[in-house]
């Protein structure tokens, strides 16, 4: 399974990966596999306020729709439209053209409470 070092993730298996005062989200390797095949990516509204640890997105897939947790509180200032025609990006590219949303973080403190890559691995018991 892929879990790359440069990332921070949830329990709920989102990922953020920040570069100054934003961050990219995704789900996991591991999550997509779970999923299996994603059918419909509803990722939260441009201009939203989520709050860490709260649903803010849904990804459907054949088997189940999955409610999908803000790994940090921010505004959504951008999300992925390609996953609109093409939410199988999800499934093949996971931590990179499959990304959900980005995020404007208002607590970046909140870092500190995701899981480093070694971390994860263990949680979801690679």
């Amino acid at each position: 399974m892929n879990i790359p070092e440069n990332l921070r993730y949830a329990t709920s298996h989102e990922w953020i990966l920040v570069e100054g005062d934003t961050g990219t989200v995704g789900i996991t390797d591991h999550a997509q596999r779970e999923l299996t095949d994603i059918v419909y990516v509803e990722p939260p509204e441009v201009g939203s306020d989520e709050t860490a640890g709260k649903e803010c997105a849904v990804v459907e897939s054949v088997k189940a729709a999955s409610d999908i947790y803000a790994p940090v509180s921010g505004e959504v200032i951008e999300e992925n439209k390609e996953l609109a025609d093409k939410t199988e990006l999800v499934s093949q590219d996971p931590y990179g053209k499959g990304w959900l949303f980005k995020v404007r973080l208002s607590d970046p403190g909140q870092l500190e409470d995701l899981l480093s890559a070694e971390e994860y691995a263990n949680h979801v018991g690679e």
